[in-house]
């Protein structure tokens, strides 16, 4: 068995990250940096219709135009449909959807890809998509998923219903529990579409080697989509390579393919290199989206504040195309109740096809959308029982050895109770306005989020560490770093239990080619799984370089110690971990390793009743906020932010932090200002003058809190953050704003406009 570390060294250190410099001098090279001799420029021919059948496409005056090198439709695509069916677990529901590469045979949603060009120029490539003749058919479509429900409804992909899946928990007996409840209080509330709004938009180059395989360098949290792009093309999986350079935010926007269906496909075609980089506009108006939601809550208490009952229906705007939403209504699903004991639940939760650009993969993949909901509900339960708040979630909170409502009995610690003191001392007294016509109010929200995919995707992430004969080490692992420290994370975990100093300690990641594949950065994982395969590895070779420093000085490897790039005795003596290195290579001693680590295995839960464990762990925490409001022009001013979690344990508290910021800077724009606002499926914030995000004079000092308990599954007991960090915060902002009113608005986002009518008593 491998010695443990018990002092940590590196671990928990406010260490800066390896790229630091290079990111803050702006010498970071990311996709748009990236160019080959010869290479053309890729543009895409989107829909004009939100729902259309295609009578005609006439590509031949494009093809005719001086500099124009390749003109493809669904026509010259390999493999223009893929199933989607979700990897291993297709029994769930039976889900099963079809993504088109290029439209055929109709659009399903304004802006849908119909048409690729690459050309000498970005101009000649935008010339060549105007050139191409296409005839429409417009045909009725349906953008509200509560009308897509209905039977008459028009079909996105036609079959019988636009539902694509349902999901459902039952737990107790909730019409006996309603029956005995004191006050039973039922609301309906909306989240809109938001965009990822990531700095940097999507992009990519591709070209061919060789040896005839395609190569794609691309802005992607997925470089397993190598296999998806094999299959479009028609060609072995060994075939094709991705690559990912630094990745200029994510948030979720990257985990479905962007473009990189189409790099290869043109440079498939044209034999040359070719670069598509997407425009805000783009962006902004066809790539996926936060799924909107409407959530009904049904909640019943005893006098005490107890919860006896809760039931709640959830629908989902997927979107034209099913692709992820599927599992991200099932962790809103299971998010529903949110960290409460609540005995008895009925959940029915739907996603629907709506002739809106597909939704996607958002930062809390679906539990945010739950905790606006279920956060807001809580308010609103209290204030009818007249009881605080505060003292309310308290009486309800779960703690270890509860179950949850999918039937899951907790196994570490819920801090939650810590975290929400510690959030309320740091926002301190509510303030009185700063002037007439001036509304102060203050709100918290508890939440969690699951860090680790579901179970039954059975997922694992490699991950190799090898010691070089100076002592230095070179990690290799397939993780994207989408900014939040991925890579700097897994070098200070080497650091910790090989000794070495982070400056001796580089990573090769993100390559399909060169590096062990890790999984997607996604769903809060990477720390938690190739941090765990990263430390397996670096245990391992640790263990062989003790066992032969154990010969050289003459004691057992458990009386040794690595610190400061030596091997010591408890009496000091001890030798260099250079040397220890040289000695294990000459004696045929293997100095790396290349470790798997698989997350817990387990079954799908039960359709009928949603029993049953889903994902490996949670993250829980609570955030607080301090606004004004303005009466007169109705806007909000958030003066405070505070926000704590438990995370297990740091392994860098300044990058925890970082989280915790950004999820608060993101929850203020979900709560107050973000809204892609379609209108007929067709998007109206086309650039960031349309669509509000909150920037530094939106944003207060937000304090920071973090919390360890040491419990977590991720390397050192650490616990995923960069979600949960999110998920309270808006219902926080929007539970402040509720106070302040004396009101409440249950449509998202709070705009200056809601917050004048509901003053004036009107919808």
């Amino acid at each position: 068995m491998m010695e443990m570390i018990k002092e940590f060294k590196v671990i928990g250190k406010r260490l800066p990250s390896h790229d630091a410099v290079e990111k803050v001098t702006g010498q970071t090279k990311y996709a748009d940096d990236f160019a080959l001799p010869g290479m053309l420029y890729g543009k895409i021919l989107r829909a004009k219709y939100p729902h259309a059948k295609i009578k005609r496409i006439d590509t031949s005056k494009a093809e005719k135009l001086d500099g124009v090198h390749c003109v493809l439709t669904h026509k010259d695509v390999p493999n223009n449909a893929i199933i989607t069916r979700f990897g291993q677990t297709r029994a769930v529901g039976g889900f099963e959807g079809i993504y088109r590469v290029l439209a055929e045979g109709k659009v399903r949603y304004y802006g849908e890809p119909v048409a690729l060009a690459a050309a000498e120029t970005e101009e000649i490539a935008e010339r060549a998509i105007d050139l191409i003749e296409v005839e429409y058919e417009e045909l009725p479509g349906v953008f509200d998923p509560v009308e897509a429900m209905k039977p008459e409804a028009p079909k996105v992909e036609g079959g019988k219903s636009n539902i694509i899946a349902r999901f459902k928990i039952r737990k107790g007996d909730v019409a006996k529990a309603f029956k005995e409840a004191d006050l039973i209080v039922e609301n309906e509330y909306m989240s809109q579409f938001i965009d990822h709004a990531y700095l940097e938009p999507e992009a990519g180059v591709a070209w061919v080697e060789d040896d005839g395989s395609i190569t794609i360098r691309v802005s992607t949290q997925v470089i397993e989509h190598y296999r998806e792009i094999a299959h479009v093309l028609g060609i072995p999986e060994s075939r094709v390579r991705v690559i990912t350079p630094k990745i200029g935010g994510g948030f979720g926007g990257k985990e479905d393919i962007t473009v990189e269906y189409y790099l290869a496909l043109l440079a498939w075609k044209t034999g040359r290199p070719v670069k598509i980089v997407q425009t805000r506009e783009e962006s902004l108006s066809f790539r996926s989206k936060r799924h909107p939601y409407k959530m009904k809550y049904k909640t019943g208490v005893k006098k005490d504040g107890r919860i006896v009952a809760v039931e709640a229906e959830l629908i989902s705007d997927a979107g034209a195309y099913m692709t992820l939403s599927p599992w991200v209504l099932l962790y809103s699903t299971v998010n529903a109740v949110g960290p409460y004991n609540v005995p008895n639940v009925k959940v029915d939760s739907y996603t629907v096809l709506t002739n809106h650009p597909p939704s996607g993969a958002y930062r809390t993949f679906g539990a945010g959308q739950a905790c606006v909901a279920y956060e807001q509900q809580m308010d609103e339960v209290a204030k009818k029982l007249g009881m605080d708040p505060v003292e309310f979630r308290k009486k309800n909170y779960l703690k270890k050895g509860d179950t949850m409502a999918n039937g899951w009995k907790i196994p570490n610690t819920v801090a939650l109770h810590e975290t929400t003191d510690r959030v309320l001392k740091a926002l301190g007294k509510k303030p009185k306005p700063s002037g007439p016509n001036k509304l102060v109010g203050m709100g918290i929200a508890s939440g969690q989020c699951s860090y680790g995919r579901m179970i039954f995707l059975h997922d694992t992430s490699r991950s190799k560490v090898r010691l070089e004969l100076d002592g230095s080490v070179t990690i290799e692992c397939g993780v994207q770093d989408v900014g939040a420290g991925q890579e700097a994370s897994l070098c200070q975990i080497v650091s910790e239990v090989l000794g070495v100093p982070l400056k001796k300690v580089r990573i090769i990641s993100g390559d399909t080619a060169a590096t062990p594949i890790a999984g997607t950065t996604t769903a809060t994982r990477q720390l938690y799984m190739s941090g765990n395969a990263t430390y397996l590895a670096a245990m391992k070779v640790r263990d062989n370089i003790l066992t032969k420093a154990s010969e050289i000085l003459g004691v057992d490897k458990s009386e040794l110690i690595i610190e400061d790039e030596k091997i010591k005795r408890k009496d000091g003596v001890g030798i260099s971990l250079r040397d220890a290195a040289v000695a294990c290579a000459e004696a045929g001693i293997e100095l790396f390793c290349e470790a798997q680590f698989n997350a817990p295995f387990g079954e799908v839960p039960d359709p009928e009743t949603g029993q049953g464990r889903v994902f490996p762990d949670f993250t829980y925490g609570t955030a607080g906020a301090i606004v004004e409001v303005d009466t007169e022009t109705g806007e909000v001013e958030v003066l405070k932010i505070a926000s704590a979690f438990d995370v297990g344990t740091a392994i860098n508290p300044m990058r925890v932090e970082g989280q915790i910021e950004g999820g608060a800077s993101m929850g203020i724009g979900w709560a107050l200002t973000e809204d892609v606002k379609f209108e007929k499926g067709i998007a109206k914030a086309q650039s960031f003058a349309e669509y509000i995000i909150a920037t530094a004079v939106d944003v207060p000092d937000i304090k920071s809190i973090i919390v360890e308990n040491h419990d977590g599954l991720g390397p050192f007991g650490a616990r995923g953050v960069g979600e949960v960090v999110l998920a309270p915060v808006p219902p926080a902002v929007i539970n402040a704003v509720a106070d302040a009113l004396g009101r409440r608005i249950k449509d998202l986002p709070i705009t200056g406009e809601r917050i004048l009518l509901t003053l004036r008593g009107k919808s």
